[in-house]
């Protein structure tokens, strides 16, 4: 093995291995490698927290490279600067001696300089008779240079993982912001709906917010609190389209009954139907067509006497947005046994997973194709896996299914709670998008 790098400390500091390995690699710096001082300087502070040293040691190291003589530091140029504590203190903006000393080891073991004692501990050159420097004991900047690229890898992992939690700290605000003046929204307006649950949840999401907290422990939050924005939205977003077919079957009720205002209304006596006419007609094989053509004209068309009645449009449900496939299968993990070759990779596979357990819940095909049609294929869905998740805790799946099947309809009811209700209990909201 060969010894020539190695370089003890004077006096009662003792040697120790993590001195040796910084040694050791002080002497693979690549030939003709150069780095501006300040810029290296820069990346150490960005990765600070990585190299684990602290703003008071960079406040020393940053006054030990000021009597570094270039601002490139290369091995062509020397790697050891030599100043005194005395002349290093005034540089470190007067920090005391003791003081000087322990940041001076903290970036040794730290592995950012070497020490180069010499015999008697005194920092010094010897210079030929050009005045060249033939060698120096001090400080050596040599790790700096070494170690060069992996400190640049690590301050710009640094400076990412800041932008990341800026953003991620800007979309938390802005989703809080939306969540509670949506809430506010949906209250003043009269949305029917569990907003009192919603409200609960809400609050819940905010006391779990840290103090201090990376990109890691707010994006967990971040996607519930997305996921609950989204339920609130699709919320409102059925009230906005109710209010919308109720103003126009309004305005298509008063346009029929203003639509020929100078009519003398010749036939309408005949339309006054007594109570049992109207089937005695229908039984009747002699009525005659104008018998018939006056039953149609009388009676209003399916689609208008369901809307007149309150229920909702068929086709409302399949407008609601649906959650992203990553969080559905992290929060109803038991679905997956029934995919194709028993995985779920996309929406075809969780509806096909759902056919099957539709069946081995005991849920009949018609409740099935009813949350089809009220909610969504993929939100119906959705709703099977979270009652096969749950299943020890619901006696009749298919009346469960019908019952949320109409409170869908009439607004009242959202999968985002339970779908979040399951994901916690399951474990950490899954990051990735379907």
């Amino acid at each position: 093995m060969e010894s020539e790098y190695v370089t003890t400390p004077f006096g009662r500091r003792p040697m120790s291995l993590g001195m040796l390995a910084s040694q050791h690699l002080a002497e693979t710096i690549e030939p003709g490698m150069k780095r501006s001082k300040w810029k290296l300087f820069r990346a150490i502070c960005e990765a600070r927290p990585a190299l684990g040293v602290t703003d008071r040691a960079l406040t020393v190291l940053d006054a030990l490279l000021t009597f570094y003589p270039d601002d490139e530091i290369s091995e062509e140029k020397g790697l050891i600067v030599f100043p005194s504590n005395a002349q290093l203190s005034l540089r470190a903006r007067g920090m005391t001696p003791a003081t000087l000393r322990r940041h001076l080891a903290v970036l040794v073991e730290a592995g950012l300089i070497l020490r180069k004692d010499s015999p008697n501990g005194k920092r010094y050159a010897r210079r030929d008779r050009a005045g060249a420097i033939g060698d120096a004991f001090g400080f050596s900047v040599a790790p700096l240079l070494a170690r060069a690229v992996e400190i640049e890898s690590l301050a710009a992992q640094a400076v990412a993982d800041r932008e990341l939690l800026r953003v991620t700290r800007e979309r938390l605000t802005l989703c809080r912001r939306d969540i509670s003046k949506l809430i506010t929204a949906a209250l003043e307006e009269g949305v029917s709906g569990d907003w009192e649950g919603i409200s609960a949840m809400f609050r819940t999401l905010l006391a779990r917010i840290p103090r201090v907290a990376t990109a890691e422990d707010l994006a967990p939050l971040l996607d519930e609190m997305a996921m609950l924005r989204a339920e609130i939205v699709n919320m409102l977003e059925r009230r906005i389209k109710t209010q919308k077919i109720d103003a126009n079957e309004s305005q298509i009720e008063h346009h029929k009954q203003n639509s020929n205002p100078d009519s003398n209304y010749e036939f309408e006596p005949s339309f006054e139907t007594k109570q049992g006419e109207k089937a005695a007609t229908d039984n009747d094989p002699n009525a005659g067509p104008s018998d018939e053509r006056r039953l149609k004209q009388q009676r209003p068309s399916g689609r208008m006497s369901n809307r007149a009645g309150g229920a909702a449009d068929p086709g409302a449900g399949a407008s609601l947005k649906s959650f992203p496939l990553g969080l559905v299968l992290q929060a109803c993990p038991s679905i997956l046994d029934y995919g194709p070759g028993g995985s779920i990779g996309n929406w075809r596979d969780l509806m096909s997973a759902a056919v099957v357990v539709r069946s081995m819940l005991g849920v009949s095909p018609s409740a099935y194709e009813e949350a089809c049609s009220g909610m969504g294929p993929e939100n119906a869905a959705t709703v099977i896996a979270c009652i096969l998740e749950r299943g020890g805790h619901i006696n009749s799946p298919g009346g469960y299914l019908r019952d949320l099947t109409r409170r869908t309809e009439k607004g009242e009811f959202a999968i985002g709670p339970m779908l979040m209700a399951l994901a916690r209990a399951n474990g950490p909201m899954a990051r990735h998008a379907s």
